[in-house]
């Protein structure tokens, strides 16, 4: 039997927040996957590793976690007043799927870093020494992200002084906008809150009736008191992705919540939805030991936050979810607000398994509808490896 040889395609290994990707031009890709589809999907699934029935990806560049499974494809952006088009894929570890439904807060640090290597913002754009501000379509969820690139020498600087949790090593700060996070397409017509509610009594078989915060904001999100499900909020990974029944009790409520909030017509369908809604638990502050061993005390957090991400407690924080928590934080009501203590706040300091994290966002209400202009926080990026990765040559024209 005559077998192709391996192709290679020009791509990038970066870090963006707490999360790592492989990261792709458009123009890069060979024709067949330049286009949404089955061969473009089969393409990144071999890319990453997956599916892996070992879950590990040992033959892919996928890290065998939800935070290091993840594409980028980028493109000059034919939107007006936008330099480049991000569109993002989280790859099952071990299924073929790639969920194309949300993005990804932590990448998108790294998106204006590669946009300006890689020559896809205007020249005229970048100063030599100063702060590149890049305007980025998240092709996702039809949402515009700012991002604030430091630039020396009229290259990226991505050496720095700036401590993420979650990261062990420092870089150069990047701030991120992300413009009118709330969803546009998502759920009851848009809005924020698709209920309609701050607060819902969301009914999830084996658990009864729990109180819920559903919020369409940087990514739907499910919100849920800590205590209501067993937990402390202080978790750490080993805590819940060890345990089959609490992983079966966040994948029902994640299926419950997205037939509430509208993105499914069917808990059977979250299967095919892996990526969004996400769903997080919050308690007030407390002390507690990260993951690295460093304290985080009470005081020094407004609230603790934990959060699901493609059914595992996530090692930090997504940055989608980020967003949603300084919404939600906001808005005076939510469960977030309440753990936090109550009333709207324009700016909050979190605890989650590796540390903690601020994020800011201003709300507004406006008959009756509540509003965000935008969500801030800051992350940073890197370039870990440039050049080819190699896959063989009928990896995804069998699909």
């Amino acid at each position: 039997m005559a077998h192709l040889p391996q192709i290679r395609i020009a791509a990038t290994y970066m870090r963006g927040g707490t999360s790592k990707g492989v990261f792709f031009r458009l123009q890069d890709l060979p024709e067949a996957a330049q286009v949404p589809g089955a061969a473009r999907d089969a393409l990144l699934l071999r890319v990453i590793g997956s599916p892996d029935p070992y879950g590990k990806q040992i033959d892919g560049m996928g890290g065998a976690t939800s935070s290091t499974s993840k594409t980028v494809i980028l493109s000059k952006s034919a939107k007006p007043e936008h330099d480049v088009d991000y569109l993002f894929g989280q790859v099952a570890i071990d299924k073929a799927f790639v969920d194309w439904s949300g993005n990804c807060g932590n990448l998108s640090a790294a998106v204006g870093s590669f946009a300006i290597g890689a020559g896809l913002v205007d020249a005229a754009r970048i100063p030599q020494d100063g702060m590149a501000v890049v305007r980025i379509w998240q092709a996702n969820i039809g949402k515009t992200i700012i991002a604030h690139v430091p630039v020396t020498g009229g290259a990226v600087q991505e050496t720095g002084d700036f401590e993420l949790d979650g990261v062990t090593f420092p870089a150069a700060e990047v701030q991120l906008e992300f413009m009118n996070p709330a969803a546009e397409e998502e759920g009851a017509g848009g809005a924020m809150f698709p209920t309609g509610q701050v607060v819902d009594d969301l009914d999830v078989p084996g658990l009864g009736i729990l109180k819920a915060t559903m919020i369409n904001a940087g990514i739907p999100t499910i919100f849920v008191n800590a205590q209501a499900i067993g937990y402390t909020g202080t978790e750490l990974q080993e805590a819940i992705n060890g345990d089959p029944k609490a992983l079966a009790m966040f994948e029902a409520i994640r299926a419950h919540g997205a037939v509430r909030m509208g993105l499914i017509k069917h808990v059977d369908q979250a299967a095919t939805r892996q990526h969004t809604p996400k769903v997080a638990f919050v308690a007030p502050p407390a002390d507690y030991v990260s993951s690295s061993g460093k304290a985080v005390a009470a005081g020094d957090i407004d609230l603790l936050v934990r959060a699901m991400s493609m059914g595992k407690l996530h090692h930090a924080m997504m940055g989608t979810a980020a967003v949603a928590i300084g919404t939600a934080a906001a808005i005076p009501g939510t469960l977030v607000s309440l753990a936090a203590g109550g009333g709207g706040r324009n700016a909050v300091r979190f605890g989650h398994p590796s540390g903690t994290l601020r994020v800011g966002a201003e709300a507004t209400q406006v008959g009756g509808d509540w509003s965000v202009a935008k969500a801030i926080m800051s992350r940073s990026a890197r370039v870990l490896m440039e050049g080819w990765v190699r896959i063989p040559g009928d990896a995804f024209q069998r699909s």
